[in-house]
This record gives structure tokens, C-alpha cells and sequence, in this order.
């Protein structure tokens, strides 16, 4: 019998997402309210809230809470929590709006109504202070500093109710699954331990390598990609999902692996984003989170292993899903196959280490990339995607010339 991790909190799953005549109600009732625009992390966060991704919250932070997630990793009632859940506004907009009313939130691109919310606080923060507790820099170079400071300066605190999916369902079809749904899979399959691989890039043998060591010691394995935004450079969602369904067609065994995507936007916040990921994963019904090198980073704000040490440093019943830490891996040429730093003896310089910087700098660069890299059928996709960007930038570039 399926004995999954409990949602976080220890309850049930929490849904704010309306269903049936409710949400037709409400979004007829939403018309009538004051709009407020929201960016797309929020609307992210908004999509989580609604399908139970980030149970047992019921809507943005208070001040309190954003403090003490900032300074202490919980929230006011003793919840664990690692980065704050926030909803942000300019001045001018939150000077129209009264504490106890409430709002529509739109969603800055599409234009869509994704919720209604009830407005129990307007504060202004300490921006600087988030980035340095949840970064561990203030440099706008950090793309999830750059988002923090360029956001409203005034954040709107209160519970909210979820309109919308954002489109996500109808984009990703199957591959987009709500905790609930992970569940029953989970279930259904009589699996009890699940190891979430997180990706926001392409799989490569490395990362193959660590699916298939979770593979090993688990019952089976949730590929859960991002589907929300990415810095520019990164691969587009649905085209790393065309690739990791292939590499698991073609060299997994069946049925050990789910693939699936969630809507967050990426923040890079290294080892706190670690600690959100784990967090949400136990939502989802995973026991285990596998934590590689640098997880959730970007550049070199964090060390390879910071990851790996704050869970070390939150209290021991902070999350039911555990984090499966796995060392540096690479592919050794003396062992002939992919190997860690706690398996192989060999020197460095018998060592290939991987990385979806290298893979997306060679693949942009139209280089070759050894065997040893990526399987040829991930290739084959990702060889596509690059040469449609090429033919768009020469046809872009052939427009320009004939004017």
C-alpha cells in the first residue's frame, strides 16, 4: 500500500483554485473590482497557490511573515518556509486601495484575471535586506535581485482566491500536473518514495546519471521541470520537455520515470530555492529531492555544495522530503562511463564534467558536443531549436536589408 510524505504542514492538500459555479461567480464579481497588474512570478506563485503547490499558505505574506521567512526561515505561526511569498505594487496604485477591500489581480502579459484577493496589509520593505538573506548579494547583475528591485514598492498582504491555471494546462496538455494528480500516479504506480529532479535545463548524461542513481534507491522518480520564465539564454520549456521525453523513451526503464512541469518562474536563489523546491516536492508527494551541484544557482554567487549544507541547517522536522545529495558528477574516460567524486579514483584530467552552460554554449555556437555530453537523440532536438534561431535571425536580418 502507497504511504506518500504528507502535504507540508501536515494537513491536507490546500486548493484555492475555484471550481464550477464558484469560479463562474467569482470572475463575473472580479469585473467589478479594482485591478491590480502583477508580474509573472507572481503569477506563478498565484497558479501554486491555487492547484495546492504551495499548501498550506491561503495567499500573500504579511509584513510579520515576510520578516521572519527573510530572518528565520518561518513564518509567524512557527511554519517552515524559506523565501517569501510576496505581492508587490507602485505607491500610487496602493494609495487607492483600502485595507479590508478588495482587488483583482491581472496579469501583466496576458491581460488575464488570475484572482481575487482581500487586502489585510499595505508595507513597504527592505528589498536590499531580502536579497542579501535570500541571495546572498544585492548585485543587480543576480537576476532574482534584478527582480526584487525592480518590483512595486509597496507589497499587498491577504488571502486570495484563484481564477485561473494560466494557460498552462491547455500549453503542456498531460505533462502539467497538480499535486493532487502526482499523487494519485504515485498511488497508482504503489509507489511510497519519489525522488523529484529538478531541471530548468535539458537533460544530460549527467543529469541522467543522477535520475538513474534516484532510479536505484527509490521506487521511482518525478523529472519536474519549470515551466515559467527563465533568464534569456535558457531553453524554452516546451522544447527541454520534447527533449527529456525522448531521453526517457529511449533509456529508462518503464515505468520508473514521471515526467512533469510546474509553473513557477525561476528565482536562482541557490540554497534557499533549494529549500523551496524540497518544500513544494513534499506538496507533490516526494519523499526525496535530489540536490546536486549548485542547485538553483546561477553564475558564482553560491558554492557547489551550499545546497547540499542548509539542509544540514534547518531543524530535522522542517520538511518530510529529504534532500538526496549527490557529489560532482562527470564522465571519466579511465572508467569509462559516467562516475561522481565518491566513486572515482582517476585524475581530473581524465574527467569531462558536464554542465547546461557548456551544452547551450556549444550547441548556440553550432560546435560539435562528444557522445559522452548528450545522448544524440536529445541532441537532435536541441539541434533544431538552435537552427530555427538562426533562421529567424536571418530572415530578420534579410527583412532589415531589402528595406
Amino acid at each position: 500500500m502507497s504511504k506518500l510524505v504528507n502535504p507540508h504542514g501536515g494537513g491536507e492538500l490546500k486548493t484555492l483554485l475555484l471550481q464550477g459555479a464558484a469560479l463562474t461567480e467569482e470572475k463575473k464579481r472580479a469585473q467589478s473590482l479594482p485591478k491590480v497588474r502583477i508580474a509573472s512570478r507572481e503569477s506563478g506563485d498565484l497558479i501554486m497557490l491555487g492547484i495546492g503547490g504551495f499548501t498550506p499558505l491561503d495567499g500573500f505574506m504579511t509584513h510579520a511573515d515576510w520578516e521572519e521567512v527573510c530572518d528565520g526561515m518561518k513564518m509567524t505561526n512557527g511554519l517552515f518556509w524559506p523565501i517569501p511569498i510576496t505581492l508587490s505594487t507602485e505607491k500610487s496604485i496602493a494609495d487607492g486601495i483600502k485595507t479590508g477591500s478588495e482587488i483583482a489581480l491581472v496579469d501583466g502579459e496576458s491581460g488575464e484575471i488570475m484572482a481575487t484577493m482581500k487586502v489585510t496589509e499595505k508595507y513597504t520593505i527592505d528589498k536590499a535586506h531580502e536579497c542579501m538573506m535570500v541571495y546572498k548579494t544585492t548585485d543587480l547583475e543576480h537576476p532574482g535581485v534584478k527582480m526584487v528591485m525592480e518590483q512595486g514598492e509597496v507589497n499587498l498582504a491577504g488571502p486570495v482566491k484563484v481564477l485561473s491555471q494560466g494557460g498552462f494546462p491547455e500549453k503542456y496538455g498531460d505533462e502539467f500536473l497538480t499535486p493532487a494528480q502526482t499523487r494519485e500516479m504515485f498511488k497508482k504506480n504503489g509507489w511510497s518514495t519519489i525522488a523529484a529532479f529538478q531541471t530548468r535545463n535539458p537533460m544530460h548524461r549527467s543529469h541522467e546519471y543522477l535520475a538513474k542513481v534516484a532510479v536505484e534507491t527509490c521506487d521511482g522518480v518525478l523529472i519536474h521541470s519549470l515551466l515559467g520564465k527563465l533568464k534569456p539564454g535558457d531553453i524554452p520549456a516546451d522544447v527541454r520537455s520534447k527533449s527529456i521525453g525522448v531521453l526517457i523513451e529511449k533509456y529508462f526503464v518503464k515505468n520508473t520515470v514521471i515526467q512533469a512541469g510546474y509553473p513557477l518562474d525561476m528565482r536562482y536563489a541557490g540554497p534557499r530555492e533549494a529549500l523551496l523546491h524540497a518544500l513544494f516536492r513534499q506538496n507533490y508527494g516526494c519523499s526525496h529531492l535530489i540536490v546536486g551541484r549548485d542547485h538553483a544557482g546561477v553564475g558564482s554567487y553560491y558554492g557547489p555544495f551550499d545546497a547540499h549544507h542548509i539542509f544540514d541547517e534547518i531543524p530535522k522536522n522542517a520538511l518530510e522530503t529529504k534532500p538526496l545529495k549527490i557529489d560532482w558528477t562527470f564522465w571519466c574516460y579511465q572508467c569509462g562511463g559516467m562516475a561522481s567524486a565518491r566513486t572515482c579514483p582517476h585524475d581530473e584530467k581524465e574527467r569531462l564534467l558536464l554542465s547546461g552552460t557548456k551544452l547551450r554554449k556549444m550547441l548556440s555556437e553550432g560546435g560539435d558536443v562528444p557522445a559522452e555530453f548528450s545522448r544524440p537523440e536529445v541532441l537532435t532536438v536541441l539541434r533544431a531549436y538552435y537552427a530555427s534561431l538562426t533562421e529567424k535571425v536571418e530572415v530578420k536580418l534579410s527583412g532589415h536589408s531589402a528595406r
